[in-house]
Protein backbone atom coordinates (compact mmCIF):
# COMPACT_ATOMS: atom_id res chain seq x y z
CA UNK A 1 0.00 0.00 0.00
CA UNK A 2 2.92 2.30 0.79
CA UNK A 3 4.24 1.44 -2.84
CA UNK A 4 1.30 2.63 -4.41
CA UNK A 5 0.65 5.53 -2.13
CA UNK A 6 3.86 6.67 -3.55
CA UNK A 7 3.09 6.21 -6.36
CA UNK A 8 5.29 2.84 -7.28
CA UNK A 9 2.50 1.51 -9.50
CA UNK A 10 2.57 -1.01 -12.28
CA UNK A 11 0.90 0.47 -15.56
CA UNK A 12 -1.16 -2.37 -16.26
CA UNK A 13 -3.98 -2.71 -13.40
CA UNK A 14 -6.51 -5.78 -13.29
CA UNK A 15 -8.96 -6.10 -11.55
CA UNK A 16 -10.32 -9.15 -9.66
CA UNK A 17 -8.56 -11.61 -7.76
CA UNK A 18 -10.14 -14.76 -9.07
CA UNK A 19 -8.13 -17.82 -10.97
CA UNK A 20 -8.69 -15.57 -14.31
CA UNK A 21 -7.13 -12.48 -12.76
CA UNK A 22 -4.58 -14.07 -10.91
CA UNK A 23 -3.58 -16.28 -13.71
CA UNK A 24 -3.14 -13.58 -16.07
CA UNK A 25 -1.02 -11.89 -13.37
CA UNK A 26 0.92 -14.33 -13.38
CA UNK A 27 1.88 -15.13 -16.77
CA UNK A 28 2.14 -11.44 -17.66
CA UNK A 29 5.09 -11.53 -14.61
CA UNK A 30 6.78 -14.62 -16.26
CA UNK A 31 7.44 -12.01 -19.05
CA UNK A 32 8.86 -9.79 -17.26
CA UNK A 33 6.02 -7.57 -17.20
CA UNK A 34 4.45 -6.09 -13.98
CA UNK A 35 0.79 -5.18 -13.41
CA UNK A 36 -1.44 -4.22 -10.12
CA UNK A 37 -3.97 -6.56 -8.88
CA UNK A 38 -6.68 -5.88 -6.92
CA UNK A 39 -9.46 -7.63 -5.35
CA UNK A 40 -12.34 -5.71 -3.67
CA UNK A 41 -11.94 -8.92 -0.96
CA UNK A 42 -10.32 -11.51 -0.45
CA UNK A 43 -7.93 -13.38 -3.31
CA UNK A 44 -9.98 -16.46 -4.51
CA UNK A 45 -12.87 -15.25 -2.28
CA UNK A 46 -15.52 -15.01 -4.86
CA UNK A 47 -16.28 -17.63 -7.65
CA UNK A 48 -13.27 -19.73 -7.48
CA UNK A 49 -13.89 -20.37 -4.07
CA UNK A 50 -16.68 -22.44 -4.79
CA UNK A 51 -16.02 -24.73 -7.50
CA UNK A 52 -17.63 -28.51 -8.02
CA UNK A 53 -13.24 -29.11 -7.71
CA UNK A 54 -12.92 -30.79 -10.40
CA UNK A 55 -10.04 -29.90 -13.62
CA UNK A 56 -12.34 -31.41 -15.69
CA UNK A 57 -12.52 -31.64 -20.12
CA UNK A 58 -16.27 -30.90 -19.86
CA UNK A 59 -17.47 -34.39 -20.96
CA UNK A 60 -20.90 -32.87 -21.49
CA UNK A 61 -19.64 -30.13 -23.40
CA UNK A 62 -19.12 -32.47 -25.98
CA UNK A 63 -23.25 -32.58 -26.05
CA UNK A 64 -23.54 -28.97 -27.65
CA UNK A 65 -20.89 -29.32 -30.03
CA UNK A 66 -17.82 -27.41 -27.89
CA UNK A 67 -15.69 -29.97 -29.32
CA UNK A 68 -12.59 -26.55 -29.49
CA UNK A 69 -13.46 -25.96 -25.50
CA UNK A 70 -13.35 -30.18 -24.68
CA UNK A 71 -10.25 -30.43 -26.22
CA UNK A 72 -8.76 -27.10 -25.05
CA UNK A 73 -10.01 -28.20 -20.87
CA UNK A 74 -8.74 -32.10 -21.88
CA UNK A 75 -5.13 -30.41 -22.67
CA UNK A 76 -5.10 -28.32 -19.70
CA UNK A 77 -6.16 -31.10 -16.97
CA UNK A 78 -3.48 -32.75 -18.10
CA UNK A 79 -1.01 -30.01 -17.54
CA UNK A 80 -2.63 -29.29 -14.30
CA UNK A 81 -1.90 -33.15 -13.27
CA UNK A 82 1.93 -32.35 -13.86
CA UNK A 83 2.46 -28.85 -13.01
CA UNK A 84 0.49 -28.57 -9.72
CA UNK A 85 0.42 -32.24 -8.32
CA UNK A 86 0.46 -31.09 -5.59
CA UNK A 87 -3.23 -29.87 -5.13
CA UNK A 88 -4.40 -31.66 -8.65
CA UNK A 89 -4.82 -35.59 -8.49
CA UNK A 90 -6.35 -38.42 -11.01
CA UNK A 91 -9.83 -39.04 -10.02
CA UNK A 92 -12.37 -41.94 -11.38
CA UNK A 93 -15.59 -41.00 -12.60
CA UNK A 94 -18.86 -43.26 -13.44
CA UNK A 95 -21.87 -42.06 -15.08
CA UNK A 96 -24.59 -44.53 -13.94
CA UNK A 97 -26.97 -45.20 -17.14
CA UNK A 98 -30.40 -46.05 -17.27
CA UNK A 99 -30.87 -47.16 -20.88
CA UNK A 100 -28.51 -48.88 -23.76
CA UNK A 101 -29.53 -46.69 -27.11
CA UNK A 102 -31.77 -43.61 -25.37
CA UNK A 103 -31.51 -40.44 -26.91
CA UNK A 104 -28.67 -40.90 -29.60
CA UNK A 105 -30.82 -39.37 -32.29
CA UNK A 106 -30.82 -36.14 -30.18
CA UNK A 107 -27.41 -36.04 -29.09
CA UNK A 108 -26.53 -36.19 -32.41
CA UNK A 109 -28.60 -33.36 -33.34
CA UNK A 110 -27.45 -31.41 -30.55
CA UNK A 111 -23.41 -32.14 -31.25
CA UNK A 112 -24.41 -30.57 -34.38
CA UNK A 113 -25.98 -27.47 -32.77
CA UNK A 114 -28.87 -28.36 -34.49
CA UNK A 115 -30.68 -28.83 -30.87
CA UNK A 116 -30.11 -26.51 -27.86
CA UNK A 117 -31.95 -28.45 -25.16
CA UNK A 118 -30.06 -31.42 -23.54
CA UNK A 119 -31.85 -34.91 -23.16
CA UNK A 120 -31.02 -38.01 -21.18
CA UNK A 121 -28.44 -40.06 -23.02
CA UNK A 122 -28.13 -43.97 -22.93
CA UNK A 123 -25.14 -45.89 -22.66
CA UNK A 124 -23.92 -46.25 -26.56
CA UNK A 125 -24.11 -42.13 -26.90
CA UNK A 126 -22.13 -41.90 -23.56
CA UNK A 127 -19.62 -44.58 -25.16
CA UNK A 128 -18.82 -42.32 -28.22
CA UNK A 129 -18.51 -39.22 -26.75
CA UNK A 130 -16.24 -41.37 -24.16
CA UNK A 131 -14.45 -42.33 -27.37
CA UNK A 132 -13.91 -38.36 -28.45
CA UNK A 133 -13.31 -37.63 -24.85
CA UNK A 134 -10.12 -39.74 -24.78
CA UNK A 135 -9.17 -39.00 -28.43
CA UNK A 136 -9.03 -35.15 -27.32
CA UNK A 137 -7.06 -35.78 -24.09
CA UNK A 138 -3.91 -37.65 -25.75
CA UNK A 139 -1.73 -34.71 -25.40
CA UNK A 140 0.12 -35.01 -22.07
CA UNK A 141 -1.79 -38.05 -21.04
CA UNK A 142 -1.43 -39.24 -17.50
CA UNK A 143 -4.51 -41.59 -16.83
CA UNK A 144 -6.54 -44.54 -18.42
CA UNK A 145 -8.85 -44.29 -21.15
CA UNK A 146 -12.48 -44.97 -20.35
CA UNK A 147 -14.17 -48.33 -20.19
CA UNK A 148 -18.06 -49.53 -20.21
CA UNK A 149 -19.13 -51.86 -17.47
CA UNK A 150 -22.23 -54.27 -16.72
CA UNK A 151 -24.06 -53.03 -13.92
CA UNK A 152 -24.09 -56.43 -12.37
CA UNK A 153 -20.01 -55.70 -12.59
CA UNK A 154 -20.45 -51.95 -10.85
CA UNK A 155 -22.92 -53.18 -8.26
CA UNK A 156 -20.50 -55.34 -6.97
CA UNK A 157 -17.78 -52.71 -6.48
CA UNK A 158 -20.90 -50.18 -5.67
CA UNK A 159 -23.98 -51.73 -3.84
CA UNK A 160 -25.43 -48.37 -3.21
CA UNK A 161 -26.10 -47.94 -6.91
CA UNK A 162 -29.67 -48.20 -7.87
CA UNK A 163 -31.31 -50.84 -9.21
CA UNK A 164 -32.38 -49.27 -12.55
CA UNK A 165 -28.94 -48.73 -13.86
CA UNK A 166 -28.30 -50.21 -16.99
CA UNK A 167 -24.49 -49.66 -17.32
CA UNK A 168 -22.06 -47.83 -16.10
CA UNK A 169 -19.49 -45.67 -18.08
CA UNK A 170 -16.17 -45.26 -16.01
CA UNK A 171 -13.53 -42.69 -16.92
CA UNK A 172 -10.57 -40.45 -15.65
CA UNK A 173 -10.53 -36.66 -14.80
CA UNK A 174 -9.23 -34.55 -11.71
CA UNK A 175 -10.31 -33.46 -8.66
CA UNK A 176 -8.55 -30.03 -7.10
CA UNK A 177 -8.25 -30.88 -3.16
CA UNK A 178 -7.04 -26.70 -2.06
CA UNK A 179 -8.30 -24.26 -5.24
CA UNK A 180 -7.59 -21.49 -2.93
CA UNK A 181 -4.19 -22.82 -2.57
CA UNK A 182 -3.73 -22.70 -5.68
CA UNK A 183 -4.54 -18.97 -6.72
CA UNK A 184 -2.58 -17.80 -3.78
CA UNK A 185 0.67 -19.89 -4.84
CA UNK A 186 0.09 -18.44 -8.59
CA UNK A 187 0.00 -14.69 -6.79
CA UNK A 188 2.91 -15.25 -5.18
CA UNK A 189 4.90 -17.15 -8.17
CA UNK A 190 4.23 -13.82 -10.30
CA UNK A 191 5.77 -11.41 -7.74
CA UNK A 192 8.74 -13.83 -7.49
CA UNK A 193 9.22 -13.60 -11.27
CA UNK A 194 8.70 -10.22 -11.22
CA UNK A 195 9.28 -7.73 -7.91
CA UNK A 196 7.37 -4.71 -9.44
CA UNK A 197 4.35 -6.91 -9.65
CA UNK A 198 1.81 -6.24 -7.21
CA UNK A 199 -1.75 -8.55 -5.68
CA UNK A 200 -3.24 -6.37 -3.15
CA UNK A 201 -6.51 -8.23 -1.68
CA UNK A 202 -9.47 -5.65 -0.42
CA UNK A 203 -8.65 -3.14 -2.59
CA UNK A 204 -11.61 -2.57 -4.40
CA UNK A 205 -11.48 -0.64 -8.22
CA UNK A 206 -14.35 1.82 -8.14
CA UNK A 207 -15.26 5.01 -10.62
CA UNK A 208 -12.59 6.64 -13.61
CA UNK A 209 -12.60 9.62 -14.47
CA UNK A 210 -10.51 11.07 -16.99
CA UNK A 211 -7.97 8.15 -16.76
CA UNK A 212 -7.87 8.16 -12.88
CA UNK A 213 -9.25 5.06 -11.33
CA UNK A 214 -10.18 5.30 -7.62
CA UNK A 215 -8.95 2.70 -5.42
CA UNK A 216 -11.11 2.07 -2.08
CA UNK A 217 -9.47 -0.07 0.72
CA UNK A 218 -11.85 -1.65 2.62
CA UNK A 219 -9.92 -2.60 5.51
CA UNK A 220 -9.07 0.99 6.43
CA UNK A 221 -11.53 3.20 4.12
CA UNK A 222 -9.03 5.34 2.17
CA UNK A 223 -9.29 6.00 -1.11
CA UNK A 224 -6.07 5.83 -3.58
CA UNK A 225 -6.01 6.44 -7.81
CA UNK A 226 -3.99 5.20 -9.98
CA UNK A 227 -3.48 6.13 -13.66
CA UNK A 228 -3.10 2.67 -15.67
CA UNK A 229 -2.17 2.54 -19.36
CA UNK A 230 -4.20 -0.83 -20.00
CA UNK A 231 -7.11 -1.84 -17.47
CA UNK A 232 -8.17 -5.52 -17.36
CA UNK A 233 -11.43 -7.00 -16.23
CA UNK A 234 -11.45 -10.20 -14.93
CA UNK A 235 -13.72 -9.85 -12.32
CA UNK A 236 -15.69 -12.72 -13.34
CA UNK A 237 -19.75 -12.95 -12.33
CA UNK A 238 -19.18 -8.75 -11.69
CA UNK A 239 -17.22 -7.84 -15.14
CA UNK A 240 -20.56 -6.02 -15.89
CA UNK A 241 -19.97 -3.66 -12.59
CA UNK A 242 -16.71 -3.03 -13.01
CA UNK A 243 -17.33 -1.95 -16.26
CA UNK A 244 -19.89 0.55 -15.36
CA UNK A 245 -17.38 2.23 -12.84
CA UNK A 246 -15.27 2.18 -16.11
CA UNK A 247 -18.05 4.34 -17.89
CA UNK A 248 -19.12 1.52 -20.38
CA UNK A 249 -22.75 0.21 -21.23
CA UNK A 250 -24.33 -2.67 -22.17
CA UNK A 251 -23.83 -6.29 -20.43
CA UNK A 252 -21.85 -8.40 -20.97
CA UNK A 253 -22.30 -11.76 -18.04
CA UNK A 254 -25.25 -13.75 -17.22
CA UNK A 255 -24.54 -15.84 -14.48
CA UNK A 256 -26.21 -19.04 -13.08
CA UNK A 257 -25.52 -19.55 -8.96
CA UNK A 258 -24.05 -23.22 -8.29
CA UNK A 259 -24.51 -24.62 -4.52
CA UNK A 260 -22.63 -27.31 -3.31
CA UNK A 261 -22.21 -29.61 0.11
CA UNK A 262 -20.04 -30.84 2.16
CA UNK A 263 -22.09 -34.13 3.76
CA UNK A 264 -20.79 -36.46 6.95
CA UNK A 265 -21.63 -39.85 5.45
CA UNK A 266 -18.81 -42.52 6.45
CA UNK A 267 -21.10 -45.14 4.66
CA UNK A 268 -21.34 -43.34 1.41
CA UNK A 269 -17.92 -42.39 1.51
CA UNK A 270 -16.61 -46.18 1.84
CA UNK A 271 -19.31 -47.20 -1.22
CA UNK A 272 -17.81 -44.66 -3.29
CA UNK A 273 -14.72 -46.36 -2.62
CA UNK A 274 -12.50 -43.45 -4.13
CA UNK A 275 -14.80 -42.65 -7.48
CA UNK A 276 -16.88 -40.01 -7.87
CA UNK A 277 -20.50 -40.42 -9.24
CA UNK A 278 -21.64 -38.23 -11.78
CA UNK A 279 -25.25 -37.80 -13.67
CA UNK A 280 -27.73 -36.05 -15.39
CA UNK A 281 -30.54 -34.95 -13.72
CA UNK A 282 -34.68 -35.20 -14.72
CA UNK A 283 -33.93 -31.62 -15.74
CA UNK A 284 -30.63 -32.29 -17.56
CA UNK A 285 -28.02 -31.10 -15.08
CA UNK A 286 -24.70 -32.07 -13.72
CA UNK A 287 -25.13 -33.76 -10.38
CA UNK A 288 -22.12 -35.30 -8.72
CA UNK A 289 -20.86 -37.06 -5.47
CA UNK A 290 -17.28 -37.24 -5.04
CA UNK A 291 -15.84 -39.00 -1.28
CA UNK A 292 -13.35 -36.42 -0.12
CA UNK A 293 -12.08 -38.42 2.74
CA UNK A 294 -13.22 -41.20 5.43
CA UNK A 295 -16.23 -39.50 6.43
CA UNK A 296 -17.22 -36.69 3.94
CA UNK A 297 -18.36 -36.73 0.76
CA UNK A 298 -19.11 -33.44 -1.58
CA UNK A 299 -22.44 -33.15 -3.28
CA UNK A 300 -23.94 -31.01 -5.97
CA UNK A 301 -24.57 -29.17 -7.48
CA UNK A 302 -27.41 -26.42 -8.86
CA UNK A 303 -28.10 -24.18 -11.85
CA UNK A 304 -30.42 -21.37 -10.94
CA UNK A 305 -29.62 -18.33 -13.31
CA UNK A 306 -29.79 -14.81 -11.23
CA UNK A 307 -28.53 -11.53 -12.23
CA UNK A 308 -27.04 -10.44 -9.24
CA UNK A 309 -23.13 -11.39 -8.76
CA UNK A 310 -23.37 -11.05 -4.98
CA UNK A 311 -26.40 -13.60 -5.12
CA UNK A 312 -24.15 -16.17 -2.88
CA UNK A 313 -26.24 -17.48 -0.63
CA UNK A 314 -27.76 -20.89 -1.05
CA UNK A 315 -31.68 -21.30 -0.52
CA UNK A 316 -33.40 -24.30 1.35
CA UNK A 317 -35.05 -25.21 -1.92
CA UNK A 318 -31.73 -25.38 -3.11
CA UNK A 319 -30.85 -28.44 -0.79
CA UNK A 320 -33.78 -29.96 -0.97
CA UNK A 321 -33.22 -30.47 -4.64
CA UNK A 322 -29.77 -31.93 -4.27
CA UNK A 323 -31.35 -34.28 -2.02
CA UNK A 324 -34.08 -34.84 -4.70
CA UNK A 325 -31.71 -35.82 -7.64
CA UNK A 326 -29.37 -37.91 -5.36
CA UNK A 327 -31.98 -40.16 -3.95
CA UNK A 328 -33.08 -42.13 -7.60
CA UNK A 329 -29.26 -42.54 -7.76
CA UNK A 330 -28.11 -43.82 -4.15
CA UNK A 331 -31.59 -44.78 -3.02
CA UNK A 332 -30.45 -46.45 0.06
CA UNK A 333 -28.71 -43.30 0.96
CA UNK A 334 -30.17 -41.30 4.03
CA UNK A 335 -29.94 -37.58 3.20
CA UNK A 336 -30.61 -35.67 5.93
CA UNK A 337 -30.35 -32.00 6.84
CA UNK A 338 -28.42 -32.67 9.96
CA UNK A 339 -25.28 -34.21 8.42
CA UNK A 340 -24.77 -31.11 6.69
CA UNK A 341 -21.03 -29.89 7.53
CA UNK A 342 -20.52 -26.83 5.21
CA UNK A 343 -22.79 -25.46 2.29
CA UNK A 344 -21.08 -23.22 -0.67
CA UNK A 345 -22.76 -21.42 -3.66
CA UNK A 346 -21.10 -19.34 -6.17
CA UNK A 347 -22.25 -17.24 -9.32
CA UNK A 348 -20.86 -18.77 -12.77
CA UNK A 349 -19.68 -16.17 -14.89
CA UNK A 350 -20.93 -17.31 -18.04
CA UNK A 351 -21.44 -14.98 -21.31
CA UNK A 352 -24.69 -13.34 -20.94
CA UNK A 353 -27.47 -15.33 -23.11
CA UNK A 354 -31.04 -14.10 -23.91
CA UNK A 355 -34.03 -16.05 -22.65
CA UNK A 356 -34.39 -18.11 -26.04
CA UNK A 357 -31.73 -20.63 -24.45
CA UNK A 358 -33.94 -22.01 -22.28
CA UNK A 359 -31.71 -24.17 -20.35
CA UNK A 360 -29.27 -23.37 -18.41
CA UNK A 361 -27.20 -26.37 -19.06
CA UNK A 362 -26.74 -25.32 -22.66
CA UNK A 363 -25.71 -21.95 -22.39
CA UNK A 364 -21.16 -22.22 -23.17
CA UNK A 365 -18.67 -22.38 -20.55
CA UNK A 366 -16.58 -20.95 -23.22
CA UNK A 367 -14.35 -17.87 -22.75
CA UNK A 368 -13.88 -14.99 -24.33
CA UNK A 369 -11.23 -11.69 -24.61
CA UNK A 370 -13.54 -7.85 -25.60
CA UNK A 371 -11.47 -5.19 -26.63
CA UNK A 372 -12.36 -1.23 -25.73
CA UNK A 373 -9.74 0.95 -27.17
CA UNK A 374 -8.98 4.36 -25.28
CA UNK A 375 -11.09 7.54 -25.96
CA UNK A 376 -10.64 11.08 -24.62
CA UNK A 377 -12.93 9.78 -21.78
CA UNK A 378 -11.37 7.11 -21.10
CA UNK A 379 -7.50 7.00 -21.99
CA UNK A 380 -6.14 3.55 -21.45
CA UNK A 381 -7.02 0.60 -23.52
CA UNK A 382 -9.03 -2.21 -21.56
CA UNK A 383 -9.44 -6.09 -22.07
CA UNK A 384 -12.71 -7.54 -20.64
CA UNK A 385 -12.67 -11.33 -19.63
CA UNK A 386 -15.66 -13.03 -20.15
CA UNK A 387 -16.65 -16.55 -19.02
CA UNK A 388 -13.83 -18.85 -18.22
CA UNK A 389 -13.57 -22.06 -15.99
CA UNK A 390 -11.35 -23.42 -13.75
CA UNK A 391 -9.45 -25.98 -15.52
CA UNK A 392 -9.47 -24.15 -18.64
CA UNK A 393 -7.31 -20.27 -16.52
CA UNK A 394 -3.95 -21.07 -17.92
CA UNK A 395 -4.88 -20.84 -21.75
CA UNK A 396 -7.85 -18.39 -21.08
CA UNK A 397 -4.66 -16.40 -18.90
CA UNK A 398 -1.71 -16.82 -21.92
CA UNK A 399 -4.50 -15.56 -24.33
CA UNK A 400 -4.87 -12.51 -22.60
CA UNK A 401 -1.28 -11.84 -21.68
CA UNK A 402 -0.82 -11.77 -25.29
CA UNK A 403 -3.36 -9.53 -26.23
CA UNK A 404 -1.16 -7.23 -23.70
CA UNK A 405 1.82 -7.81 -25.12
CA UNK A 406 0.70 -7.31 -28.25
CA UNK A 407 -0.90 -3.83 -27.60
CA UNK A 408 2.17 -2.71 -25.34
CA UNK A 409 4.89 -3.81 -27.96
CA UNK A 410 6.30 -6.10 -26.46
CA UNK A 411 7.85 -10.20 -26.67
CA UNK A 412 6.62 -13.15 -25.29
CA UNK A 413 10.09 -14.68 -23.26
CA UNK A 414 8.14 -18.17 -21.88
CA UNK A 415 5.33 -20.30 -22.28
CA UNK A 416 3.38 -21.55 -19.24
CA UNK A 417 2.60 -24.88 -20.05
CA UNK A 418 5.52 -26.26 -18.13
CA UNK A 419 5.89 -24.15 -15.39
CA UNK A 420 5.13 -25.38 -12.22
CA UNK A 421 3.05 -24.14 -9.65
CA UNK A 422 3.73 -22.80 -6.12
CA UNK A 423 4.64 -26.51 -3.90
CA UNK A 424 5.01 -28.73 -7.15
CA UNK A 425 8.13 -26.98 -7.79
CA UNK A 426 10.81 -29.51 -5.85
CA UNK A 427 8.60 -32.34 -4.98
CA UNK A 428 9.24 -35.30 -6.70
CA UNK A 429 6.53 -37.29 -8.79
CA UNK A 430 4.16 -39.32 -7.12
CA UNK A 431 4.95 -42.55 -5.76
CA UNK A 432 8.16 -44.00 -4.12
CA UNK A 433 10.05 -41.05 -4.61
CA UNK A 434 7.62 -38.44 -2.95
CA UNK A 435 7.37 -40.99 0.13
CA UNK A 436 11.16 -40.48 0.50
CA UNK A 437 11.03 -37.01 -0.05
CA UNK A 438 8.79 -37.21 3.24
CA UNK A 439 10.85 -39.40 5.44
CA UNK A 440 13.64 -37.06 4.46
CA UNK A 441 11.81 -34.10 5.71
CA UNK A 442 10.77 -36.25 9.07
CA UNK A 443 14.29 -37.37 9.70
CA UNK A 444 15.71 -33.78 9.40
CA UNK A 445 12.56 -31.92 11.43
CA UNK A 446 12.22 -34.87 14.17
CA UNK A 447 8.51 -34.80 13.46
CA UNK A 448 6.71 -37.73 13.05
CA UNK A 449 6.24 -39.05 9.56
CA UNK A 450 2.50 -39.12 9.71
CA UNK A 451 2.72 -35.06 10.35
CA UNK A 452 4.98 -34.58 7.80
CA UNK A 453 2.94 -36.52 5.04
CA UNK A 454 0.01 -34.43 6.40
CA UNK A 455 2.08 -31.17 5.66
CA UNK A 456 3.18 -32.49 2.06
CA UNK A 457 -0.56 -33.14 1.22
CA UNK A 458 -1.21 -29.24 2.19
CA UNK A 459 1.61 -27.75 0.67
CA UNK A 460 3.60 -29.57 -1.38
CA UNK A 461 7.56 -28.96 -1.38
CA UNK A 462 6.54 -25.62 0.72
CA UNK A 463 6.00 -28.09 3.57
CA UNK A 464 9.54 -28.47 4.77
CA UNK A 465 9.13 -24.12 5.82
CA UNK A 466 6.11 -25.55 7.93
CA UNK A 467 7.82 -28.49 9.00
CA UNK A 468 10.77 -26.58 10.35
CA UNK A 469 8.85 -24.14 11.57
CA UNK A 470 7.40 -26.39 13.89
CA UNK A 471 10.32 -28.13 14.96
CA UNK A 472 11.07 -24.72 16.33
CA UNK A 473 8.46 -24.35 17.90
CA UNK A 474 6.72 -27.12 18.99
CA UNK A 475 3.42 -25.91 20.67
CA UNK A 476 -0.06 -27.27 20.84
CA UNK A 477 -3.52 -26.09 20.06
CA UNK A 478 -5.80 -27.06 23.01
CA UNK A 479 -8.68 -28.23 21.22
CA UNK A 480 -7.73 -27.59 16.73
CA UNK A 481 -6.35 -30.54 16.56
CA UNK A 482 -4.35 -31.15 13.21
CA UNK A 483 -2.79 -27.26 12.76
CA UNK A 484 -0.15 -25.78 15.11
CA UNK A 485 0.15 -22.39 15.76
CA UNK A 486 3.38 -22.55 13.98
CA UNK A 487 1.61 -23.53 11.13
CA UNK A 488 -1.00 -21.22 11.71
CA UNK A 489 1.55 -18.28 12.37
CA UNK A 490 2.99 -18.72 9.34
CA UNK A 491 0.34 -18.45 7.16
CA UNK A 492 -0.29 -15.51 8.64
CA UNK A 493 3.36 -13.90 7.90
CA UNK A 494 3.73 -15.13 4.46
CA UNK A 495 -0.07 -15.63 3.09
CA UNK A 496 -1.67 -11.79 2.97
CA UNK A 497 -4.15 -12.91 5.38
CA UNK A 498 -6.31 -9.48 6.76
CA UNK A 499 -9.19 -11.07 8.68
CA UNK A 500 -9.95 -14.03 10.33
CA UNK A 501 -11.88 -16.01 7.55
CA UNK A 502 -9.58 -15.60 5.35
CA UNK A 503 -7.16 -18.11 7.55
CA UNK A 504 -10.57 -20.32 7.84
CA UNK A 505 -12.22 -20.41 4.42
CA UNK A 506 -9.01 -19.89 2.62
CA UNK A 507 -5.71 -20.52 3.59
CA UNK A 508 -6.88 -23.48 5.22
CA UNK A 509 -9.81 -26.20 4.58
CA UNK A 510 -11.01 -25.69 8.23
CA UNK A 511 -14.33 -24.87 7.52
CA UNK A 512 -14.56 -27.17 4.28
CA UNK A 513 -13.68 -29.99 6.94
CA UNK A 514 -16.32 -28.85 9.94
CA UNK A 515 -13.96 -27.82 12.12
CA UNK A 516 -15.64 -24.39 13.72
CA UNK A 517 -16.34 -25.16 17.46
CA UNK A 518 -16.47 -22.27 18.85
CA UNK A 519 -13.10 -23.24 21.19
CA UNK A 520 -11.32 -24.09 17.58
CA UNK A 521 -12.35 -20.34 16.63
CA UNK A 522 -11.30 -18.64 19.07
CA UNK A 523 -8.29 -20.34 19.71
CA UNK A 524 -7.35 -19.37 16.19
CA UNK A 525 -8.24 -15.64 16.41
CA UNK A 526 -5.97 -15.10 19.68
CA UNK A 527 -3.09 -16.76 17.09
CA UNK A 528 -3.94 -14.74 14.51
CA UNK A 529 -4.45 -11.18 16.72
CA UNK A 530 -0.66 -12.23 18.33
CA UNK A 531 0.73 -12.30 15.22
CA UNK A 532 -1.17 -9.57 13.56
CA UNK A 533 -1.01 -6.99 16.12
CA UNK A 534 -4.98 -7.13 16.32
CA UNK A 535 -6.29 -6.04 19.64
CA UNK A 536 -8.74 -7.32 22.02
CA UNK A 537 -11.71 -5.37 20.15
CA UNK A 538 -10.52 -6.42 16.97
CA UNK A 539 -9.85 -9.93 17.61
CA UNK A 540 -13.37 -10.33 18.83
CA UNK A 541 -15.14 -8.33 15.78
CA UNK A 542 -13.08 -10.61 13.68
CA UNK A 543 -14.22 -13.76 15.50
CA UNK A 544 -18.20 -12.55 15.32
CA UNK A 545 -17.91 -11.53 11.60
CA UNK A 546 -16.57 -14.91 11.15
CA UNK A 547 -19.52 -16.69 13.09
CA UNK A 548 -21.78 -14.45 11.31
CA UNK A 549 -20.67 -15.51 7.60
CA UNK A 550 -20.16 -19.25 8.35
CA UNK A 551 -23.71 -18.97 9.53
CA UNK A 552 -25.79 -17.15 6.78
CA UNK A 553 -23.61 -18.55 3.64
CA UNK A 554 -22.71 -21.39 4.57
CA UNK A 555 -25.15 -23.15 7.09
CA UNK A 556 -22.55 -23.67 9.78
CA UNK A 557 -23.77 -23.05 13.56
CA UNK A 558 -20.99 -22.56 15.55
CA UNK A 559 -21.11 -24.66 18.63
Amino acid sequence: MDRIRSGQVPRILIVGGGINGVGTFRDLAAQGVAALLVDAGDLSSGTSAAPSRLIHGGLRYLETGETALVRESLIERNLLLKNARHVVHPLPVWIPLRSWFGGAASAALRFFRLKKTPGRKGAIPVEIGLWAYDLFGRLHRTMPTHRLMSASRARREMPALAPDVRAVAEFYDARISHPERLVLELAADAEADCPEAMAVPYLAAGAQRDGAITLHDRLTGDTLTVRPSVVINASGAWVDKVQAGLGFQGRLMGGTRGTHMVMRNPQLSADLGGRMLYFETHDFRACLALPLDADHVYVGTTDIRTDDPDDRRYTEAEIDYIFDVLRPVLPGVDWRREDIVFVMAGIRPLPYQDDKVAATGAISRDHRIDRFDPTPERPFQTFTLVGGKWTTYRAFAEQATDAVLKHIGAQRRTGTDSLPIGGTRGLPERGAATQAWIRDMAQETGLPLDRCAKLAERYGSAARRYALAEARDNRHFDTLTDYTPAEIALICQDERVCRLEDIVLRRTLLAFEGRTRRAELQELADLAAAVLGWDAGERDRQLGDLVALLRDRHKVEVA
